[in-house]
Order: C-alpha cells, then structure tokens, then sequence
C-alpha cells in the first residue's frame, strides 16, 4: 500500500465494520476445527480454519456436473454441464454464455461462532475458463444468510475480470470486498456454520475445465482490543527470502492500483512464491516493459488485481495467485501471536501478515499506512521480528528489523487511532500462508499448530 496515513480502499470499505468490531462482547468462544483448540501460547483460539482438499473431500460434496478426481493433488472438474448461462461482465460490458457445474460442500460447524469469515481457493483456469465461490452462513439465531458471493475468479484476465462483489447484505451482515461480517457484533448474532458453493464454468461446446484444488473459509471472531499481550522470544531464525522493492514501480502500470507504489500484497507473495522456488517464464513476462526491473512484481500485481475493490490487496485473489505456481498452495487466516509465526518459522514457512500504524508506532518504518503487508522472515536472538518490506526505497532496503512488542501489537490489534485521532480497525492478525502442496512432516505439524491443514 501507500507509505501515506492515508485511508485505503479496505479501510473505507470496512469502516461500517469498525463499530461491530468495537461492540463485539468479551473474548472469543476457544476452538478450532483444523486440529487442536489452542494456539501455540496455549491460549484459547478465536478462529476456525476448514478446507476442502482431498479426494474423500471432493466426493462428500453435493455435485451437479462436476466430479472429484484423484491423484497426487486431488481435485473437482467439470464432468458434464448442469446448464448454460449469461454473464455480463461488469468491468468491460460483454455478456457471454458459459457452461457451467457446481459443487456444494457439506455443512461445516464452527468451532468458533464467527463475526467475520473469509473464503479461500486454489485451482487451476485454463483460457476459457473461470469459477466463482459463494459462502451460506446460518445464524446463531437458526436463520440463514443469502449466497454471498466470494469472488469470481480466473487466473487471468482474457475472459472475464477478477472481481469482488459489492452491496451484498441482509441487513444483518455485509460482504467487505473478500470479507464476510456481522453487521452488529455487540447484538450477540453469530455465524455459526457455513457451506461454501463452487460454480466452475467454461466456454460452451468445449471440454475445458477448470481445477480446483482447495477451497475453505476462516471463520474468527476476535475480541476488541487496542493493545494485545506480549509474548515470549522463543526462536531465532532467518529464512532466506527474495528481497522485492514495491517503491521501484512507482509509475508503471497504473491501470492496476496507481502502480507499483501500492503494490505491498502482490511484491510480498512474490517474495514468498519464489522462495518455495516459483518461477515465471520469459513468455509469461513478454507483456511487460523490458526496461522496468524486476518484471514479476509486475506480473503479480496484473494477476492479483481485482476490478472492483480497484487494488491488488485481495487476500483471497493473492492466496489463489500463490497457488497457480506448480505444488503451492495458499491460505488466508489469521494467527493469534508472534509464538504462531515463530512455529511456521521454525518450519521453514515464512508468512505474509497485514498491519495498519501511524509512524511513531513503528520504529525504523519511516512512514504510517491505513493498511499493509510485509513478509516476516524470521526472529533475531532477542526476539525482534526480521521482516522484508516492500516499502522500501529499493531492494537492498527490502530486509527490516522491527521491535517486537510494537509490531506485534500493530499486527494482532483491532482498534487503534489513526493520524487523526479517529478510532478506526486493525487486521486482528491476519496473514496470508504459502506453503507446498504437500507439505513434510514438520511442515504439516507446524502448520496444525497455527490451525491450518
């Protein structure tokens, strides 16, 4: 994002939100359904992680035209077309028929009656190709929400135009871009399960499919809080990760968010993605100016774009970008301390985390944002966080120290003043996970530890 105090697109979008949040009664309910009820401090978790990803998975779902398919990374398909529709798309005018299947996943009780709740996938979209992913909560009072409408969703950007969904509501909860909120959380109303829908579509008379791979939600409902607990250094460790400037791309490309300058989300899951080794093609990167450095932040940020939030920030469309890299996989959730992050680093998994502060709540930062990202690469012996930020002057810059006690808090905190004096919201701690499709030992058991399979 910008180095700026200013108010970002997310910020404005989620600031009906700020006030639920501010509402929200006490400390979460503890659980988790992705394997154990604490996170790594011990401390009871507020978020609950559930993904769709094996074969069982896929064949316990209710299919209209789709079918699972087996193998070394399972997955659903189109295998013959339940129907035909017409979309418009809303971003460049034309309408077009397509093919489409569905699939709907069983009900999933959370672990943790949810606030908020964020959808994730991943797949592959060949040309002629895209899908679309839908979440139905039913309320702590019995009642259910509409389909809302996560995203839609292709890799690239010849057939439609990736795309969030606004003015979904019911007058009891409200879509934010990529994510799903009860409208007044001091009320009480929680989301207490879900199903999640996906519509795969492809060019009618063809046998093009897309395939998905995973698909889940985060369900979380995190007390209101401007300060958190301090935890503990337990780890140092510093993984060694690409090192990308988003400040070196001020000017280029401005049809995606104003250019490089806001590009905080597509340079950190670049960063990541090519430390577990992907790699872009020249012919994948014969679009972009030869003359501009770097031409895979670019990329990331074409492919991570989302035509109606008008920015690159969409965590669900960076965690799906994540994933079109051969064996990766990727994740939005939220952690609940820096002891989280130490357990994925010890791992081998570095991790992408949001965060909004005013200057002189960070120090070294040298700037105030109303919403970021950086890549946290590992702890030094005296428990500081070793961050690579992309707000960088260039890409020797890229790699900070930051103090413990205050990223920490800037990250896992839902309130906080802005330059103005103005309560507005904090991420609560959330981060986005690339990690490879099949994981170690280690790995898996790190990740379990944070709640994620």
């Amino acid at each position: 994002m910008s180095r700026a105090e200013l108010p970002s697109r997310r910020t404005l979008l989620a600031a009906a939100v700020v006030a639920a949040v501010a509402g929200s009664a006490g400390p979460a309910a503890a659980g988790t359904a992705a394997r154990g009820r604490t996170d790594a401090t011990g401390a009871a978790r507020a978020v609950d992680n559930r993904a769709w990803t094996s074969y069982a998975d896929w064949r316990g779902g209710a299919a209209d035209g789709t079918r699972a398919v087996a193998g070394a990374r399972p997955g659903l398909v189109i295998a013959k077309a339940a129907g035909t529709t017409e979309y418009t798309d809303p971003h460049t005018g034309r309408t077009a028929a397509w093919e489409y299947a569905t699939w709907t996943s069983p009900v999933h009780r959370l672990a943790v009656p949810a606030t908020e709740a964020i959808a994730s996938w991943n797949a592959r979209t060949p040309e002629g190709t895209w899908l679309q992913v839908e979440l139905k909560g039913t309320y702590s009072d019995g009642t259910d929400t509409p389909w809302y409408v996560m995203g839609r969703w292709a890799a690239g950007d010849q057939d439609i135009r990736r795309t969030s969904v606004d003015d979904q509501g019911d007058g009891r909860s409200s879509v934010w871009t990529d994510t799903l909120a009860v409208d007044d959380a001091a009320s009480g109303l929680r989301i207490v399960s879900y199903r999640l829908r996906l519509t795969l579509h492809r060019r009618p008379g063809t046998d093009l499919t897309p395939t998905v791979w995973r698909v889940g939600a985060m369900g979380s409902d995190i007390p209101d809080r401007f300060t958190v607990p301090a935890s503990e250094p337990g780890l140092a460790r510093e993984l060694i990760v690409p090192r990308y400037s988003q400040e070196i791309h001020k000017g280029q490309y401005p049809e995606y968010d104003n250019g490089g300058e806001a590009w905080c989300s597509p340079t950190s899951s670049q960063m990541i993605i090519e430390y577990w080794g992907g790699r872009l093609t020249e012919e994948q990167l014969s679009w972009v100016d030869p003359s501009y450095a770097d031409p895979q932040v670019c990329h990331a940020a074409r492919h991570t774009y989302d035509y109606q939030y008008a920015g690159c920030g969409n965590w669900p469309f960076n965690a799906a970008y994540a994933a079109t890299f051969r064996d990766l996989q990727g994740v939005v959730t939220r952690l609940g301390s820096l002891t989280d992050l130490e357990t994925l680093i010890a791992a081998g998994i570095p991790a992408i985390t949001s965060q909004s502060f005013r200057e002189e709540e960070l120090t070294g930062a040298g700037y105030g944002t109303s919403g970021h990202l950086m890549t946290v690469i590992g702890f030094t012996a005296d428990g500081d966080v070793i961050a690579n930020d992309p707000a960088s002057d260039d890409n020797e810059a890229v790699r900070r120290v930051y103090k413990r006690r205050e990223w920490e808090n800037i990250w896992l905190r839902t309130k906080r003043y802005n330059a103005s004096g103005k309560v507005v919201s904090g991420t609560g701690g959330v981060c986005y996970l690339y990690f490879p499709a099949r994981p170690t030992p280690r790995q898996r058991k790190a990740l379990a530890a944070v709640g994620v399979r």
